[in-house]
Parts: structure tokens; C-alpha cells; sequence
């Protein structure tokens, strides 16, 4: 069933676990992600960026999202990834979306807080959640693209939330974009988000938070990708940062790298096969596998 991202949001932070937060671009992606929550009983968001709302429509997405949620029990938010403006705000609200994020950790914090509250003053009258984001995470997401970390400060964390009236918070504390995330070895700023979620009492989120499992990784490359040396965010770290107020973790990267890999060796092993249908139908088991692991970990299983 479709809901309201606050009230999963507001259930699994004061529960103590976080939700899933499933990027999709496709009908693909999107059954291989509802049919691994439904499986483990869990509430997950399924959010599409402006770059996937490009690709496949707002319309079509939208449909898809709902026809998918309409024959499922699990809970299910249709989320707006990484917003870039307001205009995508309202599109999306317009078609059914059930949570947006507005995304103006790029900009200067007055600016920041202006359209951000500008977007929740829009959500808030149609009764749709927020996220904002403040802080700034190194790689390349949409249209934010950065060469370093700019961890999230307390302080103006607070003064942040107070003054856009925003549901949620995305936060930067160590990790990254993309397939390459850490130079060493992997740690997350726990200690920051400690005081932050002090300050705040409120659900946060994670971005840049895909594992990239190195199976996958090696599986991918075996056959023809170029990906070798990814790394991501051990499952360690991630429940240290759900226990520490992570109600939301976005996960993008797994999910590509699983279909990339799968598909690659497919046709490696069938040169002859030219049908989509049997060439997709491996890679919709691998993201489901994927999405499986990351629920568990994330300990959203059964909270349905």
C-alpha cells in the first residue's frame, strides 16, 4: 500500500530500526525491491531521482509505483531523490508522491534554508513529507557535485530544522556518492551523529550508503565492467549509525552494480539470447538478493 513517508520515518526511528530507501529507474528495479520487502514484511521507501523521472516519466513511474503498492501489504513511500528545485517538488506531489526531498546542500545555508522551507510550506499543504540536507557528501548525485566532504554541523543542524520546518535530515558524516567511497579504511563520523541526534530528537537519513558488495564487484569486472577498487560502507558501520538515530539509508549503487553484473554474465554465457525478458530476469534476482541483505541489516524486517 502507498503511505505517508512521515509515519514510516517517525515509526522506525522510534522503534529503533531504519527504513530502506531503494532508488528505481525502471519496472525492473521496482518489482525486484517490492518483492524483497514483501518476502521480509518490511517498509521501505522507493525513490526516484529527477534524472530517473527523466528517463521514464513521471506518468509511467508514478503508475508503476502505485499499481506495484496497490497489490502489496508492506508500506510503501514514493520518495522524490535529491530534488533540484521547486518545480520538481510540485510535479511530484502533483502525481502521488508521498515524500520529497529538496536538496540544497550545494548552496550557501541562507539559501539553503530558504528553499528548503519553501518546499516544505508547498509538501506540508498536501500533507507530504520533507527532507532537506545540509552538509555536503563527496562524489556526484543528480546535480550536486562535490571534491570533499563538508560534514554536517550540530549546531546549525539545529538551527537548520528549526528554521525550514523539515520532516527529516540528510546528513554528511563521512560517506560518498558513488562506487568509491573511502580511501583507507571505512569509518562513519558516529560521534557526530550522536549530538546531532541529541540536538534534533528526529528521524535522520544517510545518503551514499550502498555497501558495494565486493562479490558483486569482482562477479561485474569478471565479466567486462571496470570497477575494480569499489568500496562501500560496511554493514558494521551502518548499524552503529541506525542505533544512533539513521531512520532512513538510501541505497543506489548496489542496486546497478547487482543488475550490471548479472546481465553481463548472462549474455557472456548466451551470446545467442536476444529476448530482454530472460536477459532481465537474473538481474531482477540479484537486486533482490541485495535489497534483501541491506532490510536485514538495516532491521526493518517484519516491521510491516
Amino acid at each position: 500500500m502507498l503511505a505517508a513517508g512521515k509515519s514510516i520515518l517517525k515509526k522506525a526511528y522510534d522503534s529503533g530500526y531504519a527504513v530502506g530507501a531503494f532508488n528505481i529507474n525502471n519496472l525492473e528495479v521496482l518489482k525486484a525491491v517490492v518483492s524483497a520487502a514483501d518476502e521480509l514484511n518490511a517498509p521501505i521507501f522507493v525513490q526516484a531521482t529527477a534524472g530517473a523521472i527523466k528517463y521514464a516519466g513521471i506518468e509511467e513511474l508514478a503508475a508503476m509505483v502505485r499499481a506495484s503498492a496497490k497489490k502489496s501489504k508492506i508500506p510503501i513511500a514514493l520518495h522524490l531523490d535529491h530534488g533540484p528545485d521547486l518545480n520538481h517538488v510540485r510535479l511530484c506531489i502533483e502525481h502521488g508522491f508521498t515524500s520529497v526531498m529538496l536538496d540544497g546542500s550545494h548552496l550557501p545555508f541562507a539559501k539553503n534554508v530558504s528553499i528548503t522551507k519553501s518546499a516544505a510550506r508547498i509538501a506540508h499543504a498536501r500533507k507530504v513529507c520533507v527532507e532537506g540536507e545540509l552538509g555536503r557528501l563527496k562524489g556526484v548525485e543528480e546535480h550536486v557535485k562535490s571534491s570533499r566532504h563538508v560534514f554536517t554541523e550540530p549546531a546549525e543542524a539545529k538551527k537548520f530544522v528549526a528554521l525550514t520546518k523539515v520532516d527529516s535530515l540528510a546528513v554528511a558524516i563521512g560517506t560518498s556518492h558513488g562506487a568509491y567511497k573511502f580511501r583507507g579504511k571505512p569509518k562513519l563520523e558516529i560521534k557526530r551523529l550522536k549530538e546531532i541526534n541529541s540536538l534534533l530528537q528526529m528521524p535522520l537519513v544517510l545518503h551514499g550508503a550502498s555497501s558495494v558488495p565486493k562479490e558483486l564487484v569482482s562477479k561485474a569486472d569478471r565479466y567486462g565492467a571496470a570497477i575494480k577498487g569499489a568500496n562501500g560502507v560496511p554493514d558494521s558501520e551502518l548499524r552503529k549509525a541506525v542505533r544512533n538515530g539513521i531512520a532512513k539509508v538510501n541505497q543506489d549503487t548496489d542496486l546497478r552494480i547487482a543488475l550490471v553484473a548479472a546481465v553481463r554474465k548472462f549474455l557472456k554465457e548466451n551470446p545467442k539470447e536476444y529476448d530482454p525478458r530472460n536477459i532481465l530476469a537474473p538481474a531482477m534476482l540479484s537486486i533482490k538478493e541485495v535489497v534483501k541483505k541491506r532490510i536485514k541489516v538495516l532491521g526493518s524486517e517484519g516491521r510491516a
